[in-house]
């Protein structure tokens, strides 16, 4: 993936990335590929836009496969997990990157997207990494990342919804990363502020509109693959169990 043999710290490893057919998910699939991980892209129903993904990563030399998954369900999650096995041998990193988002007051919510939002987002990260645990543990450098959101941290109106999802998987994170330590499988969380998603408009929430981001620019896809690519490789593997926020300073925490 014209990368020097030095950089490719990945090299022989392969990983699974739900919800990486498009923006957020596409840059950590192109990433890591570069980085020479075997990458196995996931979604539910843009069938198309994921065999783009998988075709960029083999025309740069890379290995690529698309597995298209429900995976808030546990047949999608177990048959992801296993498309990762059949393809590669193995599996190394899980990116629990998939989620389901609405905006809105409380008091319009149903709860059908209550539930829908929880599935699309928490219920699908526990699923996959329950999958995905015994495998991670085989070769002793296992690697989970879930992606978060600022929501779950800050205090959005009219996110509750999405930020009680958000919030529950900075708990998961933090809980698996204690859990799983003696397995070798380093589980962080990585939370995103502001986002541009290439191809589309801009869409500036109302939080970020109110309160601009000190960085003075719009985070790019690549700012979360970077991070990711490095809580994935060897200089790591001593951070488990964390959020990290990636949003340009728009949410800062010191406890």
């Amino acid at each position: 993936m014209n990368e020097t043999s030095a950089s490719r710290e990945l090299d022989g490893f392969a990983a699974v990335i739900t919800g990486s057919a498009k923006n957020l998910g596409r840059g950590m699939a192109l990433t890591l590929a570069r980085a020479g991980a075997s990458i196995v892209v996931n979604a539910r129903s843009s069938t198309a836009a994921a065999q783009s993904v998988a075709d960029e990563i083999a025309a740069a030399g890379g290995r690529a496969i698309v597995h298209m998954a429900d995976v808030s369900r546990p047949e999608g999650a177990l048959g992801l997990i296993d498309a990762a096995l059949d393809a590669f041998g193995r599996l190394d990193i899980l990116i629990n990157n998939v989620g389901t988002r609405i905006a809105k007051p409380v008091t319009e919510v149903t709860f059908e997207e209550w539930r829908a939002v929880h599935a699309g987002t928490l219920d699908a990260a526990f699923l996959c990494t329950k999958a995905a645990i015994p495998h991670l543990a085989d070769h002793g450098r296992g690697v989970i990342i879930n992606i978060g959101g600022v929501s779950g941290h800050a205090g959005v109106a009219k996110r509750s919804t999405v930020a009680a999802a958000k919030a529950g998987i900075a708990g998961l994170t933090a809980s698996l990363g204690v859990e799983l330590a003696p397995l070798d499988i380093t589980v962080n969380c990585v939370a995103p502020g502001h986002i541009a998603h290439e191809g589309e408009p801009e869409r500036l929430s109302e939080h970020f509109r109110l309160r601009p981001t000190p960085a003075k620019r719009v985070g790019q896809p690549s700012d979360i693959a970077d991070m990711v690519r490095l809580l994935c490789g060897p200089s790591g593997r001593y951070i488990t169990g964390q959020t990290i926020h990636v949003n340009g300073g728009w949410y800062v925490s010191i406890a």
